[in-house]
Protein backbone atom coordinates (compact mmCIF):
# COMPACT_ATOMS: atom_id res chain seq x y z
CA UNK A 1 0.00 0.00 0.00
CA UNK A 2 1.46 3.48 -0.92
CA UNK A 3 3.51 4.90 1.91
CA UNK A 4 1.24 8.43 2.12
CA UNK A 5 -1.76 6.74 3.03
CA UNK A 6 -2.96 8.87 5.92
CA UNK A 7 -5.77 6.53 8.09
CA UNK A 8 -8.96 8.45 9.06
CA UNK A 9 -8.32 8.45 12.82
CA UNK A 10 -5.20 10.05 12.61
CA UNK A 11 -6.07 12.54 10.37
CA UNK A 12 -8.68 13.38 13.23
CA UNK A 13 -6.27 13.20 15.94
CA UNK A 14 -3.57 15.36 13.75
CA UNK A 15 -6.50 17.92 13.07
CA UNK A 16 -7.80 17.80 16.96
CA UNK A 17 -4.11 18.65 18.27
CA UNK A 18 -3.41 21.84 15.33
CA UNK A 19 -7.40 22.86 16.58
CA UNK A 20 -5.83 22.84 20.26
CA UNK A 21 -2.47 24.63 19.49
CA UNK A 22 -4.00 27.31 17.81
CA UNK A 23 -6.84 28.06 20.29
CA UNK A 24 -4.14 28.49 22.92
CA UNK A 25 -1.71 30.52 21.01
CA UNK A 26 -0.82 34.01 21.95
CA UNK A 27 -0.58 34.83 18.20
CA UNK A 28 -4.66 33.70 17.68
CA UNK A 29 -6.24 36.80 16.49
CA UNK A 30 -2.75 37.50 14.06
CA UNK A 31 -4.00 37.53 10.51
CA UNK A 32 -0.75 36.33 9.29
CA UNK A 33 -0.98 33.32 11.65
CA UNK A 34 -4.88 32.56 10.70
CA UNK A 35 -3.79 32.45 6.94
CA UNK A 36 -0.78 30.20 7.91
CA UNK A 37 -3.05 27.76 10.80
CA UNK A 38 -5.67 27.40 7.36
CA UNK A 39 -2.91 26.34 4.97
CA UNK A 40 -1.89 23.62 7.75
CA UNK A 41 -5.26 22.36 7.66
CA UNK A 42 -5.95 22.50 3.93
CA UNK A 43 -2.48 20.82 3.11
CA UNK A 44 -3.94 18.12 5.56
CA UNK A 45 -7.45 17.80 4.11
CA UNK A 46 -5.67 17.42 0.43
CA UNK A 47 -3.41 14.95 1.67
CA UNK A 48 -5.78 12.56 3.26
CA UNK A 49 -8.30 12.91 0.46
CA UNK A 50 -5.42 12.08 -1.71
CA UNK A 51 -4.38 8.78 0.80
CA UNK A 52 -7.55 7.91 1.33
CA UNK A 53 -7.85 7.83 -2.69
CA UNK A 54 -4.77 5.86 -3.72
CA UNK A 55 -5.92 3.08 -0.71
CA UNK A 56 -8.83 2.82 -2.21
CA UNK A 57 -7.33 1.86 -5.52
CA UNK A 58 -4.84 -0.05 -3.90
CA UNK A 59 -8.09 -2.20 -2.55
CA UNK A 60 -9.42 -2.33 -5.87
CA UNK A 61 -6.75 -3.39 -8.24
CA UNK A 62 -5.13 -6.25 -5.24
CA UNK A 63 -8.10 -7.26 -3.42
CA UNK A 64 -7.46 -9.39 -0.77
CA UNK A 65 -3.95 -9.11 -0.61
CA UNK A 66 -2.80 -7.36 2.11
CA UNK A 67 -4.71 -9.30 4.81
CA UNK A 68 -3.64 -12.82 3.73
CA UNK A 69 0.09 -11.77 3.48
CA UNK A 70 -0.34 -10.40 7.07
CA UNK A 71 -1.83 -13.52 8.87
CA UNK A 72 1.27 -15.58 7.08
CA UNK A 73 3.63 -13.51 8.37
CA UNK A 74 1.66 -13.26 11.84
CA UNK A 75 2.13 -16.42 12.12
CA UNK A 76 5.53 -17.38 11.29
CA UNK A 77 6.46 -14.39 14.61
CA UNK A 78 4.22 -16.35 16.65
CA UNK A 79 6.24 -19.23 15.40
CA UNK A 80 10.14 -17.59 15.64
CA UNK A 81 9.10 -16.45 19.07
CA UNK A 82 7.93 -19.69 20.87
CA UNK A 83 8.45 -22.64 18.75
CA UNK A 84 11.08 -24.79 20.26
CA UNK A 85 12.81 -26.90 17.93
CA UNK A 86 15.13 -25.63 15.12
CA UNK A 87 13.60 -23.62 12.85
CA UNK A 88 14.21 -23.69 8.39
CA UNK A 89 15.89 -21.42 6.77
CA UNK A 90 14.16 -18.41 5.19
CA UNK A 91 15.20 -20.19 1.94
CA UNK A 92 13.10 -23.58 3.12
CA UNK A 93 10.57 -21.43 4.27
CA UNK A 94 10.07 -19.88 1.07
CA UNK A 95 10.43 -22.93 -1.20
CA UNK A 96 7.87 -24.62 0.94
CA UNK A 97 5.73 -22.22 0.73
CA UNK A 98 5.61 -21.79 -2.98
CA UNK A 99 5.03 -25.82 -3.41
CA UNK A 100 2.58 -25.66 -0.96
CA UNK A 101 1.09 -22.83 -3.13
CA UNK A 102 1.27 -24.88 -6.29
CA UNK A 103 0.01 -27.69 -4.30
CA UNK A 104 -3.61 -25.78 -4.47
CA UNK A 105 -3.74 -25.94 -8.35
CA UNK A 106 -4.07 -29.88 -8.11
CA UNK A 107 -1.97 -29.68 -11.45
CA UNK A 108 1.36 -32.58 -10.99
CA UNK A 109 2.96 -31.25 -13.65
CA UNK A 110 2.83 -27.30 -12.11
CA UNK A 111 6.31 -27.40 -10.09
CA UNK A 112 8.76 -25.44 -8.50
CA UNK A 113 12.71 -26.81 -9.22
CA UNK A 114 15.00 -25.99 -6.45
CA UNK A 115 18.32 -24.37 -8.50
CA UNK A 116 20.70 -27.90 -8.45
CA UNK A 117 17.55 -30.05 -10.02
CA UNK A 118 17.12 -27.18 -12.28
CA UNK A 119 20.94 -27.01 -13.46
CA UNK A 120 20.54 -30.96 -13.94
CA UNK A 121 17.41 -30.34 -15.98
CA UNK A 122 19.56 -27.97 -18.33
CA UNK A 123 22.14 -30.20 -18.64
CA UNK A 124 20.25 -32.65 -19.93
CA UNK A 125 17.89 -30.56 -22.32
CA UNK A 126 21.92 -29.80 -23.51
CA UNK A 127 22.79 -33.08 -23.95
CA UNK A 128 26.05 -32.46 -22.93
CA UNK A 129 27.55 -30.87 -19.49
CA UNK A 130 31.07 -30.40 -17.40
CA UNK A 131 31.90 -33.76 -15.70
CA UNK A 132 33.47 -36.58 -14.59
CA UNK A 133 31.93 -39.44 -17.21
CA UNK A 134 30.47 -42.06 -15.01
CA UNK A 135 26.92 -43.05 -14.40
CA UNK A 136 25.39 -43.31 -10.74
CA UNK A 137 23.51 -46.08 -9.73
CA UNK A 138 22.47 -47.58 -6.02
CA UNK A 139 23.80 -51.18 -5.54
CA UNK A 140 21.93 -53.70 -3.55
CA UNK A 141 23.24 -52.37 -0.24
CA UNK A 142 21.80 -49.12 -1.15
CA UNK A 143 25.46 -47.11 -1.81
CA UNK A 144 26.19 -45.12 -4.71
CA UNK A 145 27.94 -47.24 -6.99
CA UNK A 146 30.30 -45.89 -9.94
CA UNK A 147 30.67 -47.30 -13.84
CA UNK A 148 32.70 -44.99 -15.94
CA UNK A 149 31.89 -44.43 -20.15
CA UNK A 150 34.76 -45.51 -21.61
CA UNK A 151 37.95 -42.81 -22.65
CA UNK A 152 35.72 -40.70 -20.15
CA UNK A 153 37.78 -38.23 -16.83
CA UNK A 154 36.66 -40.95 -14.71
CA UNK A 155 38.00 -43.72 -16.30
CA UNK A 156 41.49 -42.31 -17.22
CA UNK A 157 41.93 -40.86 -13.62
CA UNK A 158 41.36 -44.62 -12.51
CA UNK A 159 37.45 -45.26 -11.75
CA UNK A 160 36.45 -49.18 -11.64
CA UNK A 161 33.25 -50.50 -13.01
CA UNK A 162 31.64 -50.80 -9.58
CA UNK A 163 33.75 -48.22 -7.25
CA UNK A 164 31.70 -46.74 -4.18
CA UNK A 165 30.90 -43.48 -3.87
CA UNK A 166 31.10 -42.34 -0.32
CA UNK A 167 32.23 -38.38 -0.93
CA UNK A 168 32.31 -35.25 -3.11
CA UNK A 169 34.67 -32.53 -2.85
CA UNK A 170 34.59 -33.62 1.24
CA UNK A 171 31.02 -33.53 1.40
CA UNK A 172 30.00 -37.16 2.82
CA UNK A 173 27.20 -38.79 0.99
CA UNK A 174 24.58 -39.99 3.29
CA UNK A 175 21.27 -41.78 3.65
CA UNK A 176 19.32 -38.62 3.28
CA UNK A 177 21.47 -37.64 0.12
CA UNK A 178 19.58 -37.38 -3.15
CA UNK A 179 20.76 -39.04 -6.34
CA UNK A 180 20.33 -35.27 -7.81
CA UNK A 181 21.88 -33.67 -5.10
CA UNK A 182 25.04 -36.03 -6.21
CA UNK A 183 24.69 -35.37 -9.45
CA UNK A 184 24.95 -31.76 -8.63
CA UNK A 185 28.26 -31.88 -7.20
CA UNK A 186 30.04 -34.34 -9.20
CA UNK A 187 28.76 -31.70 -12.47
CA UNK A 188 30.61 -28.43 -12.47
CA UNK A 189 32.59 -25.84 -15.21
CA UNK A 190 34.68 -27.67 -17.59
CA UNK A 191 38.47 -27.57 -16.57
CA UNK A 192 37.65 -27.41 -12.66
CA UNK A 193 39.12 -30.41 -10.65
CA UNK A 194 36.58 -32.65 -8.45
CA UNK A 195 37.92 -34.97 -5.67
CA UNK A 196 36.30 -38.26 -5.37
CA UNK A 197 36.68 -40.57 -2.04
CA UNK A 198 36.10 -44.17 -3.45
CA UNK A 199 35.59 -47.59 -1.90
CA UNK A 200 37.00 -50.70 -3.60
CA UNK A 201 36.64 -53.51 -1.16
CA UNK A 202 38.76 -55.07 0.28
CA UNK A 203 41.16 -51.59 -0.40
CA UNK A 204 40.68 -48.69 2.03
CA UNK A 205 38.76 -45.25 1.25
CA UNK A 206 41.22 -43.40 -1.14
CA UNK A 207 40.54 -39.65 -2.73
CA UNK A 208 40.94 -39.73 -6.54
CA UNK A 209 41.33 -35.53 -8.14
CA UNK A 210 40.29 -35.55 -11.48
CA UNK A 211 39.57 -32.13 -14.20
CA UNK A 212 36.08 -31.83 -15.48
CA UNK A 213 35.75 -32.03 -19.08
CA UNK A 214 32.79 -31.89 -21.52
CA UNK A 215 30.77 -34.99 -21.61
CA UNK A 216 28.69 -35.46 -24.50
CA UNK A 217 25.40 -37.97 -23.68
CA UNK A 218 24.11 -39.05 -26.93
CA UNK A 219 20.15 -38.71 -26.65
CA UNK A 220 20.03 -41.69 -29.92
CA UNK A 221 21.82 -45.04 -30.31
CA UNK A 222 22.01 -47.28 -33.10
CA UNK A 223 22.47 -50.53 -34.85
CA UNK A 224 21.32 -53.42 -36.31
CA UNK A 225 19.70 -56.14 -35.54
CA UNK A 226 22.56 -59.61 -35.36
CA UNK A 227 18.86 -61.26 -35.86
CA UNK A 228 17.43 -59.68 -38.77
CA UNK A 229 20.47 -57.68 -40.57
CA UNK A 230 17.66 -55.68 -42.69
CA UNK A 231 16.07 -54.16 -39.50
CA UNK A 232 17.91 -51.06 -38.11
CA UNK A 233 16.92 -50.16 -34.67
CA UNK A 234 16.86 -46.44 -33.32
CA UNK A 235 16.63 -45.95 -29.60
CA UNK A 236 15.67 -42.08 -28.57
CA UNK A 237 16.45 -41.87 -24.92
CA UNK A 238 14.74 -38.04 -24.42
CA UNK A 239 14.50 -34.88 -26.66
CA UNK A 240 17.45 -32.40 -26.26
CA UNK A 241 18.51 -29.76 -28.21
CA UNK A 242 20.82 -32.32 -30.45
CA UNK A 243 18.40 -34.76 -30.81
CA UNK A 244 17.58 -33.90 -34.34
CA UNK A 245 20.82 -33.90 -35.19
CA UNK A 246 21.82 -37.27 -34.08
CA UNK A 247 18.55 -38.55 -35.59
CA UNK A 248 19.59 -37.32 -38.84
CA UNK A 249 23.01 -39.13 -38.50
CA UNK A 250 21.88 -42.22 -36.99
CA UNK A 251 19.36 -42.57 -40.20
CA UNK A 252 22.22 -42.04 -42.31
CA UNK A 253 24.44 -44.38 -40.86
CA UNK A 254 21.67 -47.43 -40.25
CA UNK A 255 19.99 -47.09 -43.93
CA UNK A 256 22.88 -46.01 -46.32
CA UNK A 257 26.23 -47.60 -44.58
CA UNK A 258 24.49 -50.55 -43.14
CA UNK A 259 22.14 -50.98 -45.34
CA UNK A 260 19.14 -52.11 -43.51
CA UNK A 261 15.55 -51.35 -45.18
CA UNK A 262 13.18 -51.53 -42.56
CA UNK A 263 13.27 -49.31 -38.96
CA UNK A 264 12.19 -49.91 -35.50
CA UNK A 265 11.98 -46.69 -33.56
CA UNK A 266 12.39 -47.39 -29.88
CA UNK A 267 10.62 -44.86 -27.56
CA UNK A 268 10.18 -46.87 -24.66
CA UNK A 269 10.37 -44.94 -21.03
CA UNK A 270 11.02 -41.77 -23.11
CA UNK A 271 9.77 -39.26 -20.88
CA UNK A 272 9.74 -36.43 -23.81
CA UNK A 273 11.79 -33.49 -23.20
CA UNK A 274 12.01 -30.36 -26.20
CA UNK A 275 9.14 -30.08 -28.68
CA UNK A 276 11.22 -28.48 -31.44
CA UNK A 277 13.32 -31.71 -31.63
CA UNK A 278 10.44 -34.10 -31.36
CA UNK A 279 8.59 -32.17 -34.99
CA UNK A 280 11.79 -32.45 -36.27
CA UNK A 281 12.51 -36.17 -35.52
CA UNK A 282 8.87 -37.07 -36.79
CA UNK A 283 9.48 -34.89 -39.73
CA UNK A 284 12.10 -37.48 -40.63
CA UNK A 285 9.27 -40.08 -41.05
CA UNK A 286 6.88 -37.90 -42.34
CA UNK A 287 6.07 -35.93 -46.23
CA UNK A 288 3.88 -34.02 -45.33
CA UNK A 289 1.11 -32.53 -42.60
CA UNK A 290 1.16 -31.42 -38.92
CA UNK A 291 3.08 -33.36 -36.07
CA UNK A 292 0.85 -31.77 -33.39
CA UNK A 293 -1.74 -28.98 -32.39
CA UNK A 294 -1.44 -26.68 -29.68
CA UNK A 295 -4.08 -25.23 -27.86
CA UNK A 296 -3.40 -22.44 -25.33
CA UNK A 297 -6.06 -20.29 -23.47
CA UNK A 298 -6.94 -16.91 -24.82
CA UNK A 299 -4.90 -17.81 -27.85
CA UNK A 300 -5.63 -19.28 -31.81
CA UNK A 301 -4.50 -22.45 -31.92
CA UNK A 302 -0.61 -23.37 -33.10
CA UNK A 303 0.17 -25.82 -35.61
CA UNK A 304 3.25 -27.73 -36.03
CA UNK A 305 3.45 -28.66 -39.62
CA UNK A 306 5.86 -31.36 -41.01
CA UNK A 307 9.49 -30.17 -42.17
CA UNK A 308 10.73 -30.86 -45.65
CA UNK A 309 13.27 -32.99 -46.42
CA UNK A 310 12.72 -36.07 -44.04
CA UNK A 311 15.18 -39.61 -45.02
CA UNK A 312 13.02 -42.49 -44.00
CA UNK A 313 9.27 -40.92 -45.01
CA UNK A 314 9.02 -44.58 -47.23
CA UNK A 315 10.87 -47.35 -44.88
CA UNK A 316 8.82 -49.69 -43.27
CA UNK A 317 8.81 -48.33 -39.45
CA UNK A 318 7.49 -50.05 -36.33
CA UNK A 319 7.71 -47.96 -33.50
CA UNK A 320 7.40 -48.95 -29.55
CA UNK A 321 5.98 -47.54 -27.34
CA UNK A 322 4.94 -48.22 -23.33
CA UNK A 323 3.82 -46.78 -19.74
CA UNK A 324 7.13 -44.54 -20.37
CA UNK A 325 6.42 -42.85 -23.72
CA UNK A 326 5.30 -39.66 -22.72
CA UNK A 327 5.39 -35.83 -23.50
CA UNK A 328 6.77 -35.48 -26.52
CA UNK A 329 7.99 -38.94 -27.39
CA UNK A 330 3.49 -39.55 -27.39
CA UNK A 331 3.29 -36.41 -29.70
CA UNK A 332 6.11 -38.16 -32.51
CA UNK A 333 4.31 -41.67 -31.77
CA UNK A 334 0.69 -40.08 -32.39
CA UNK A 335 1.66 -38.36 -35.34
CA UNK A 336 3.13 -41.07 -36.96
CA UNK A 337 0.18 -43.06 -35.84
CA UNK A 338 -2.65 -40.85 -37.18
CA UNK A 339 -1.02 -40.71 -40.69
CA UNK A 340 -0.75 -44.53 -40.53
CA UNK A 341 3.32 -44.38 -40.99
CA UNK A 342 4.14 -46.68 -38.47
CA UNK A 343 2.45 -49.49 -36.53
CA UNK A 344 2.78 -48.96 -32.84
CA UNK A 345 4.02 -52.32 -30.39
CA UNK A 346 3.71 -52.41 -26.94
CA UNK A 347 1.70 -50.95 -24.42
CA UNK A 348 -0.51 -47.99 -23.28
CA UNK A 349 1.51 -44.90 -23.57
CA UNK A 350 1.46 -42.21 -20.33
CA UNK A 351 -0.57 -39.85 -21.50
CA UNK A 352 1.16 -36.46 -21.03
CA UNK A 353 0.28 -34.09 -23.54
CA UNK A 354 0.84 -30.90 -20.79
CA UNK A 355 3.01 -28.17 -22.26
CA UNK A 356 5.10 -26.16 -19.67
CA UNK A 357 6.22 -22.90 -19.70
CA UNK A 358 9.86 -22.62 -17.39
CA UNK A 359 10.13 -18.91 -15.85
CA UNK A 360 13.79 -19.01 -14.47
CA UNK A 361 13.54 -17.40 -11.02
CA UNK A 362 16.26 -14.76 -9.55
CA UNK A 363 18.28 -17.53 -7.31
CA UNK A 364 18.32 -20.35 -10.23
CA UNK A 365 15.27 -21.85 -9.57
CA UNK A 366 12.47 -22.16 -11.83
CA UNK A 367 8.63 -22.77 -12.04
CA UNK A 368 6.99 -24.80 -14.31
CA UNK A 369 4.15 -23.80 -15.71
CA UNK A 370 1.18 -25.78 -17.55
CA UNK A 371 0.14 -23.33 -20.36
CA UNK A 372 -1.21 -25.36 -23.19
CA UNK A 373 -2.27 -28.77 -23.99
CA UNK A 374 -1.01 -30.71 -27.41
CA UNK A 375 -3.26 -32.64 -29.89
CA UNK A 376 -2.22 -35.41 -31.92
CA UNK A 377 -2.74 -34.55 -35.72
CA UNK A 378 -6.23 -36.17 -35.62
CA UNK A 379 -7.03 -34.01 -32.80
CA UNK A 380 -6.70 -36.46 -30.20
CA UNK A 381 -5.97 -35.62 -26.59
CA UNK A 382 -3.03 -37.30 -24.76
CA UNK A 383 -3.26 -36.18 -21.36
CA UNK A 384 -5.22 -38.23 -19.22
CA UNK A 385 -5.70 -41.29 -21.89
CA UNK A 386 -1.82 -41.99 -23.89
CA UNK A 387 -1.77 -43.66 -27.33
CA UNK A 388 -3.45 -47.15 -27.42
CA UNK A 389 -0.81 -49.22 -29.43
CA UNK A 390 -1.89 -50.84 -32.36
CA UNK A 391 -0.32 -54.35 -32.05
CA UNK A 392 -0.45 -54.60 -27.64
CA UNK A 393 2.56 -56.71 -25.88
CA UNK A 394 3.51 -56.95 -22.61
CA UNK A 395 6.71 -55.68 -21.19
CA UNK A 396 10.09 -57.43 -21.40
CA UNK A 397 10.22 -60.21 -18.93
CA UNK A 398 13.77 -60.13 -18.17
CA UNK A 399 16.34 -60.85 -20.87
CA UNK A 400 13.61 -61.47 -23.52
CA UNK A 401 12.03 -58.27 -24.76
CA UNK A 402 8.95 -59.45 -26.92
CA UNK A 403 8.01 -56.35 -28.35
CA UNK A 404 11.28 -55.58 -29.95
CA UNK A 405 10.84 -59.58 -31.33
CA UNK A 406 6.88 -58.61 -32.43
CA UNK A 407 8.21 -55.40 -33.86
CA UNK A 408 10.82 -57.50 -36.03
CA UNK A 409 7.71 -60.35 -37.11
CA UNK A 410 5.71 -57.42 -38.49
CA UNK A 411 8.40 -55.81 -40.06
CA UNK A 412 9.40 -59.35 -41.66
CA UNK A 413 5.97 -59.51 -42.74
Amino acid sequence: MPCFVLEYANLEHIMFCVRETLMSSSTLNSRPFMHIAGGILLCLCLAYTAGFGAYRLWDELHPQQQEPLGVYWEAWERIQETFYGELPSPQERTYAAVREALALLDDPYTIFVEPQTRELERDRMRGSFGGIGATLWPDAQGRLALSPYPDSPAQRAGVLEGDILLAVDGQAITAQTSLDDVRAWVHGDVGTPVTLTLSRPPTPAFDLTLVREEIQVPSVTWRVLDEAPQVGYLRVETFTDRTDEETREALQRVLQDAGASCLILDLRDNAGGLIDPAVATASEFLSQGVVLTELRRGQEDRSFPVRDGGSATDVPLVVLVNAGTASAAEIVAGALQDYERATLVGETTFGKGAVQTIYDLSDGSSLHVTSAIWLTPDGHQITGQGLTPDVAVPAADGLHDPQLDRAVEILAN
